[in-house]
């Protein structure tokens, strides 16, 4: 039997290493993003003195006075951090906005050595990225909402069921569920705790998500405080609502899933294309791209194609 190579082996060994060293920090990472997300309203507990400074500190973080109004005078603004649920710090925005714009425009500028183009594109940079990340945030946060409702209202349902007042049930959520629910459960159950009823606290809830299926758990709450009923039972039935729209919405997404490619495949082509002529031959527009009639009419393609996408965005764009 031949006998192995020892460098080999030892090759092999060190991808082992490697892997299983890859694997730990993953690991690692993982299970301190689990508990940075569900303790993030508990840190912020930990570095405040009483209840209402706590509230109060909540509310900042949102970008909310502390009355709960909002702080930002520019409304689509106002609802776009709130929906995205990161933590409002202007300052550091704007120093990132500053540094996004100064980058953009030396970057412009020592690539075409025109400051008109530079001038141009700074501002593209400086707003136009930072509110691009804050849309990701709030589709990705909303999202997460719809995909936690459901538990949050059974850990309400089990834990009434167990004779446990609501404020205590509401309060549960957010010591045992990972953001976005968990702070925004915990945030109301201090607002109940400092005086609020439920249905103020579920309502504010609903502000900060601006989520379809909040709105439908308000409703249910503002229905039972005025109308009476049975709570738990409200409850039951609304997480099974919850999770049947859930339901409707993947089952929208699968339908329209090949109007979406279709979309994707008619909206690259031209580019890839464009991009394979560059590459094979550079010199295929040269005679006459400075012509003003194929100018205007690479414009008109580009503004048809805008339209185009927007019919199929609108075709393809149902709600429930």
């Amino acid at each position: 039997m031949p006998e192995a190579d020892p460098r080999i082996v030892f090759m092999i060994l060190i991808a082992a290493a490697v892997f299983a060293a890859v694997q730990a920090i993953w690991g690692l990472a993982r299970v301190a993003g689990t508990k940075r997300k569900v303790n993030r309203r508990l840190a912020t507990a930990q570095s405040v003195t009483n209840l209402a400074d706590l509230v109060v500190e909540l509310r900042k973080q949102r970008g909310l006075d502390e009355h709960g109004n909002s702080r930002i005078l520019v409304r689509w603004f106002s609802d776009l951090v709130i929906k995205s649920g990161v933590s409002y710090q202007p300052r550091t925005w704007a120093l990132s906005a500053a540094g996004l714009a100064l980058g953009g425009y030396l970057a412009v500028f020592l690539w075409t050595k025109n400051p008109l183009f530079g001038l141009a594109v700074a501002p593209v940079l400086a707003f136009g990225l930072p509110i691009m990340w804050l849309k990701i945030k709030a589709a990705a946060r909303a999202k997460a909402v719809g995909l936690q409702l459901p538990n949050a209202l059974e850990i309400i349902v089990r834990s009434l069921e167990a004779g446990h007042p609501v404020p205590t049930a509401v309060a549960l959520v957010g010591r045992e569920m990972p953001d976005p629910l968990g702070s925004e459960f915990g945030m109301a159950g201090d607002e109940i705790a400092y005086g609020a009823t439920l249905e103020q606290a579920v309502g504010r809830v609903a502000d900060r998500c601006r989520h379809p299926d909040v709105d439908l758990f308000a409703a249910t709450i503002r229905l039972q405080e005025r109308s009476g009923g049975n709570l738990t039972g409200l409850l039951k039935m609304n997480a099974k609502a919850v999770r049947e729209r859930h339901k409707m919405r993947l089952k929208i997404k699968a339908a329209s899933g090949e109007g979406r490619a279709s979309a994707i495949i008619l909206t690259s082509a031209p580019f890839a294309v464009l991009a394979i002529l560059q590459v094979a031959s550079p010199n295929f527009y040269g005679e006459v791209i400075h012509e003003k009639a194929i100018q205007m009419g690479l414009a008109a393609l580009g503004c048809w194609m805008f339209i185009g996408n927007m019919v199929m965005r609108k075709m393809i764009d149902m709600r429930i």
